[in-house]
């Protein structure tokens, strides 16, 4: 046992051996180690002035909060909001594309949109309430329920040849638009029930959502069966409403570091003695 095999041993944070202890015995360099390691450091106890200004800074950011309403709540809420937009909408512009649909394209279609959108719901209000466990991840579920519906409508609709298409396309992209729009606002106001950490990925979310709502009704009022057509302005509603709720979670989660770099200068200047 050596002054290496002391320091070596020392590193590891593990019980010292006795041959450590044997050689500290005959070696004065070890033995002062040992006792400045053993010694108990002295703590001056803080002032009730370094407690205040600790209690303050804690506290200098805490808002009450309101309990969080059950999931069952939230999920009731989001699909009450979705058939209700799509429905009236429907109703008012008329239901022209089930009429020309064959029942396996109204069933495949309506059912492939039905099931992202409860998994959407789903993923939506586990990112409502703190330690939720999703299954799976809210980014990778997003892009696979846009790819899922748009090999459905691929493989349901056929390509035609379509005069003034790019016209055509732009009626159904403002009136999903719109009805996307009008889903958003009362999604929003069912999100600031909740406690969201990522608005991004929640604002994506509930864009793509909103945007399935304006899409669902294309695929009932609109009677266009070009593929081309559907890909691009009925699914292209739910994408581009996807795209605008990311924009605004990403400006959100700006803002908000922002404020709190901010809130952390002011606090800091404050703190400075005069």
């Amino acid at each position: 046992m050596n002054c290496h095999d002391v320091n070596r041993a020392l590193s590891q944070g593990s019980p010292l051996p006795l041959q450590v202890e044997e050689h500290a015995g005959t070696c004065n360099r070890c033995q002062q180690l040992l006792s400045a390691l053993n010694s108990p450091v002295p703590m001056d106890p803080l002032s009730p002035g370094a407690l205040h200004d600790i209690a303050e800074r804690l506290a200098d950011n805490l808002r009450p909060v309101r309990p969080l309403p059950s999931a069952r709540y939230f999920v009731g809420a989001f699909v009450g909001i979705f058939v209700s937009i799509v429905a009236v909408s429907v109703y008012r512009l008329g239901a022209f594309a089930v009429a020309v649909m064959t029942p396996l394209q109204t069933t495949a279609i309506l059912s492939t949109l039905a099931i992202g959108t409860g998994l959407l719901v789903y993923s939506l209000v586990n990112q409502m309430v703190p330690g939720s466990r999703h299954r799976i991840p809210p980014a990778l579920l997003a892009v696979g329920i846009t790819i899922s519906v748009a090999i459905v409508m691929a493989v349901l609709f056929q390509v035609q040849q379509e005069e003034n298409f790019w016209r055509n396309a732009w009626v159904c992209i403002r009136a999903g638009t719109l009805v996307g729009a009008l889903a958003a606002v009362p999604f929003w106001l069912a999100l600031r029930r909740g406690a969201i950490l990522s608005p991004r990925m929640t604002g994506a979310a509930a864009g793509l959502l909103a945007g399935l709502a304006g899409t669902s009704m294309l695929e009932m009022h609109c009677p266009n069966l070009d593929a081309w057509h559907i890909l691009l302005s009925h699914l292209g509603v739910a994408i581009l409403c996807a795209l605008t709720g990311l924009a605004m979670g990403l400006t959100a989660e700006i803002r908000g570091a922002r404020s709190s770099h901010r809130d952390d200068q002011e606090y800091g200047a404050r703190s400075e003695p005069s």
